[in-house]
């Protein structure tokens, strides 16, 4: 493999204020440790998706010692340095259940990755909507939500009608029979009566926490 067979967009953060991710999924090793060179070359970091730790484990030692690796939402930061939060959080990541934890802490993983505070509310699914009502006050100070949710996807319709916040909806694939992969969850999302919901592709995490930062930066840059 000839390393101009991989083109990296260092110049993204420019245009748009994020730089690339990298897609791991179904790239070699050695596809991977040419990127890696080519970000350290750069002087640059870079946030890698869908790493699995099977991958992760063939990786170089000397590769390795530069990334920080989480197996839970199969993401590394490479050549990073945790950033200087500045405020409060300002993005709530919601789970229906516990289940769904590996597209959140992707979505989390990611915010972080771009220096965005953010808290978690894991398993308040409204099977049990006690869970989802008990924490709603807390819910309702943060500008911006990230719902995930598989099975009948229900949670982001109901959050839609109690909270203002901007809402981006995660559907899972999370379920069995007729949730059918996440379809249906997907499904229910972009036919919901709640108005204003923006919807991601199935298990997104990454993709919801990449619209959650440009709220948040919008917002930045309209209040100066």
């Amino acid at each position: 493999m000839r390393d101009e067979q991989i083109q990296l967009d260092f110049e993204r953060p420019k245009r748009i204020g994020f730089d690339e991710a990298i897609l791991c999924a179904r790239k070699s090793r050695k596809q991977l440790e040419t990127i890696m060179d080519k970000t350290i070359d750069q002087g640059v970091s870079c946030l890698m998706t869908h790493l699995s730790e099977e991958v992760f484990q063939a990786i170089s030692e000397k590769h390795r010692a530069n990334l920080d690796y989480d197996p839970i939402s199969r993401t590394a930061y490479f050549n990073w340095k945790n950033p200087d939060f500045s405020g409060g959080p300002q993005v709530a990541v919601v789970t229906a259940g516990s289940s769904d934890m590996p597209v959140a802490q992707e979505a989390l993983r990611t915010l972080t990755y771009f220096g965005v505070s953010a808290t978690p509310f894991i398993d308040v699914g409204v099977a049990g909507l006690w869970r989802l009502i008990s924490n709603l006050d807390a819910l309702r100070k943060f500008p911006v939500i990230i719902a995930i949710a598989g099975m009948d996807g229900a949670l982001p319709s109901v959050l839609g009608g109690l909270v203002p916040s901007v809402i981006i909806v995660v559907p899972t694939s999370t379920g069995y029979g007729v949730s059918r992969g996440g379809e249906t969850a997907l499904n229910a999302a972009l036919a919901s009566c709640a108005p204003g919901l923006c919807v991601v592709n199935i298990d997104n995490g990454y993709g919801a926490a990449c619209a959650a930062f440009r709220a948040v930066s919008m917002n930045k840059r309209v209040n100066r």
